[in-house]
């Protein structure tokens, strides 16, 4: 079963928005921006979940509407949100954490240099061979 996040549902194969859980979120963002934490906010806007969860619904995109699914919170709101979790996230010395949201994008287009000879039969030391042949084209 495909996962829709909290908010959504699925009718009639596309997926549409839940209006109660919907009005959570928003509630959800607006608790959060005002300076509750992530537990409590999710408490008064009536959405329980764990920690983790609110934080990832938090974070996802898709509150602000694509292709797939309808627009349940404005850009503003979300990027202030995103403010408020990296400044409490930067207050507590959680940077690490950021770190990983924000880091570049992995290099996605190299080349495989030809093999030169027999390849070794020990299995560790030929995938150590085969990986020393690929190159970055960045």
């Amino acid at each position: 079963m495909a996962y829709v996040p909290y908010g959504y549902t699925i009718t009639d194969g596309v997926v549409t928005v839940d209006e109660r859980a919907a009005d959570q979120v928003s509630d959800f963002f607006e608790k959060y921006i005002s300076g509750l934490s992530l537990a409590v906010a999710g408490e008064q806007a009536g959405i329980e979940k764990t920690h983790s969860s609110m934080g990832r619904i938090l974070k996802n995109v898709n509150y602000l509407g694509n292709d797939v699914y309808p627009a349940i919170i404005d850009k503003e709101t979300f990027d202030k949100a995103e403010e408020v979790r990296s400044k409490r996230a930067k207050d507590l010395g959680r940077i690490a954490e950021l770190a990983a949201f924000s880091s570049p994008p992995p290099i996605e287009r190299f080349k495989v240099r030809k093999s030169e000879g027999k390849l070794p039969d020990d299995p560790v030391a030929r995938a150590e061979y085969l990986y020393s042949l690929i190159e970055s084209e960045v």
